[in-house]
């Protein structure tokens, strides 16, 4: 297998956490899908940490840059959270100040829609996927708002899928529309890619990876 180890682990991670789940899933777009991805049921220690290590893994390995990280309501608080934390554990240790946002304005004690680190310099938005890029340009404006910068995006899988009426993805979007580079740990080519693996130990992996593939010829960026 031609995958770096550390994406490997990562890819690994998701589905024993059951993170990445194959089956039959209706998308909020109404498309059906035969993998659903969700970073939000990582919730044990153990996970957060491996998960955290893999986040600083691709910000190393793509060279990527900030002064602080962005995590946005809700997946991304714990996100940003855990990759801080790694970032700070590595023989190189690297401390970055984290923020992220309330779903609501508070209107008593100190305020305010920010908690944790002030937005300042180059931000970098960590999350788990894009979708359509809502929700990434929500937290540029929230980023922009308070004089900073926002520089890419940090996610953890990217489905390659295109766009509604367009031969882009919606990761490639944010960069050419919005000038939002998007970087990923994995994406879905190389989950394909681990499937075909035979070492794995994932049950039915040759079944799961032919219907992975069908669903990218038909949807996503090759």
């Amino acid at each position: 297998m031609s995958l770096p180890d550390w994406k490997q682990k990562f890819i690994a991670l998701m589905i024993r956490e059951n993170v990445l789940r194959f089956g039959d899933f209706t998308l909020k777009s109404g498309r059906r899908s035969p993998f659903f991805f969700n970073l939000g049921v990582v919730s044990n220690g153990t996970a957060l940490l491996e998960m955290g290590q893999a986040y600083a893994e691709a910000f190393r390995a793509h060279a990527l840059t900030c002064d602080v990280l962005f995590g946005p309501a809700y997946k991304g608080i714990q996100i940003a959270t855990a990759m801080a934390i790694a970032l700070a554990a590595e023989v190189k240790p690297q401390s970055l100040p984290v923020s992220f946002n309330r779903k609501e304005a508070k209107s008593h004690g100190e305020g305010g829609v920010l908690v944790g680190a002030t937005l300042h310099g180059k931000v970098l938005i960590v999350d788990d996927v894009v979708t359509d890029g809502a929700a990434k340009l929500e937290s540029k404006a929230i980023i922009e708002a308070h004089k900073a910068e926002a520089t890419g995006v940090l996610i953890a899988l990217d489905r390659q899928e295109y766009l509604e009426g367009r031969r882009v993805t919606a990761a490639e979007a944010l960069g050419l529309d919005h000038g939002l580079p998007v970087t990923s740990i994995v994406n879905l080519q190389e989950v394909i890619e681990y499937l075909g693996a035979p070492d794995t130990g994932v049950e039915g992996a040759a079944h799961l990876r032919g219907t992975m593939i069908e669903y990218q010829r038909k949807h996503c960026a090759l």
